[in-house]
């Protein structure tokens, strides 16, 4: 099969874990029977220098001809930077919000595994971190980050988080399917205790579970007490769904579980094309290093291949071959001695070591 895959390397080290996955994707050609068409574009603080703006129309038009959309690594670092001067508009972070609208991406999958072997990476006692294989699902277009009015004033700020039943209804019946497919249950994580917004939230979830999936487990917690949870036993989870602002804040914390954030993948799907990039920021601290980790960005390819592409094979080799190639020696990120390109290459070796599937 051919693909042709629409590339926004990003800033600082997205170009550096974008050439490694590329480079892996390419050596998977030959192995797994792919052909893949790479387009690279113009997105994040790159695109504004260039064009005035994160995202611009020819970005947008060559997103929606793509079989799938990867991503590295968009922005730059926090502060007194010219890119956050800007109007908000023009900021990085309204191009990544106008690029999610405008592929009608809703579902944002960001899966926590702790690899056997691998638990003495984890901030947590291996224990703890033992067995920890979990999947946040992030509503992604609605909430506060898109409420109206939003404003900031001399004397006031407001945001207004709101959520219509469609959005609830859609984003829950994701969970429900997803954790049919895995352990069968799901954790709704919610505010109903203080904020209205979050009762409705419940109530439409409750009615999806009680109308049209009744066979699967759900369970409800608030959000502090849920954070508390995903630290002190991360097991207990299969499927956790939430809003935009909870699910942001969750699945970074969650991201720590593994050892770093460099090496949680996610997908944002629900429109005809899906977009694939790391948890991790642009982190221009180690741009040009040679040490950026190239893992979250891999495994979201290998998450492009298996719901984007319809890959399976290639998916699993992908995800086999990355666990091998920690299993030998991590990323300097994670106390190991190998930068990007030699554990890119470690991937690459155990691509070919695997039988093949073409």
């Amino acid at each position: 099969m051919s693909y042709h895959i629409a590339v926004l390397p990003g800033d600082f080290i997205g170009p550096e874990v974008i050439d490694a996955t590329l480079s892996v994707l390419e050596a998977m050609q030959a192995t797994h029977g792919l052909a893949f068409t790479f387009e690279r574009l113009a997105f994040g603080g790159g695109a504004i220098d260039a064009y005035g703006e994160p995202l611009p129309q020819q970005t947008k038009e060559a997103c929606s001809r793509a079989d799938a959309v990867l991503m590295g690594s968009a922005g730059g670092p926090v502060g007194d930077h010219p890119w956050n001067r800007l109007p908000r508009e023009k900021r990085v972070e309204s191009g990544i919000l106008g690029l999610r609208r405008h592929l009608g991406v809703f579902a944002n999958l960001r899966p926590v595994k702790v690899f056997p072997g691998l638990e003495h990476l984890s901030p947590l006692k291996e224990a703890v971190a033992r067995g920890t294989d979990l999947l946040i699902l992030r509503e992604l277009t609605g909430g506060i980050y898109f409420g109206k009015p939003s404003y900031a004033r001399e004397d006031e700020g407001a945001s207004n988080m709101i959520y219509q039943r469609f959005e609830v209804e859609r984003i829950a019946r994701v969970a429900f399917e997803t954790a049919r497919k895995r352990r069968n249950k799901v954790t709704n994580v919610d505010k109903a205790n203080v904020l209205d917004v979050s009762q409705f939230w419940r109530d439409v979830v409750v009615g999806v579970h009680r109308t049209e999936f009744p066979d699967v487990e759900l369970e409800h917690l608030y959000v502090d007490n849920a954070a508390m949870q995903l630290v002190r036993a991360p097991t207990h989870f299969d499927v956790v769904v939430t809003g935009n602002l909870f699910g942001d804040i969750l699945s970074d914390l969650a991201a720590v579980i593994p050892g770093s954030l460099g090496v949680l993948p996610s997908a944002s799907l629900g429109g005809e094309v899906g977009l694939y990039e790391p948890v991790h920021g642009s982190a221009p601290d180690i741009a040009g290093k040679g040490i950026a980790n190239p893992v979250g960005t891999l495994l979201s390819a290998a998450l492009m291949l298996r719901h984007g592409l319809g890959e399976q094979a290639a998916a699993g080799a992908l995800e086999a071959a990355v666990q091998a190639a920690l299993e030998q020696d991590a990323t300097v990120d994670l106390g190991g001695s190998r930068g990007t390109e030699a554990f890119t290459q470690a991937v690459v070796q155990a691509l070919q070591a695997a039988p093949a599937t073409a």
